[in-house]
């Protein structure tokens, strides 16, 4: 089921990035999912701003990199990893944000706190 964004808002989601493989979907591929069960207050933003852990090093513990999500989908995890082996979260449902290019920030925004974080609606 594929919905898309209205104009109204100009908001930005920050998501947590803490795996690599994940970037490289939203870098290469153009999507990011986030569970149906997570979803924030402020529904549904017109960017996603990707704040990375310490798994990335000198990128760490920052928000560098941003997309314009472009349209919305609703997908079981089986459907957006098809070569995954069935496991507990397989039928788990997720909205897939297609993503346009990502872009990087001029200068990244550092986390003064190293607090872990999920999401964070912001404008």
């Amino acid at each position: 089921m594929q919905t898309h964004l209205s104009n109204e808002r100009g908001e930005v989601l920050v998501a947590i990035m803490n795996d690599p493989a994940d970037f490289a979907l939203a870098h290469e591929q153009h999507w990011y999912r986030i569970p149906v069960d997570s979803t924030p207050k402020r529904w549904p933003p017109q960017w996603l701003a990707f704040y990375q852990t310490k798994i990335f090093g000198d990128e760490a513990y920052s928000v560098r990199y941003y997309a314009r999500i472009g349209a919305l989908k609703t997908a079981t995890r089986q459907e957006l990893f098809p070569d995954e082996s069935p496991n507990r979260k397989s039928k788990r449902i997720y909205h897939q944000l297609l993503l346009k290019p990502l872009e990087c920030l001029p200068a990244p925004i550092f986390s003064r706190r190293f607090r872990r974080i999920v999401f964070i609606p912001t404008t």
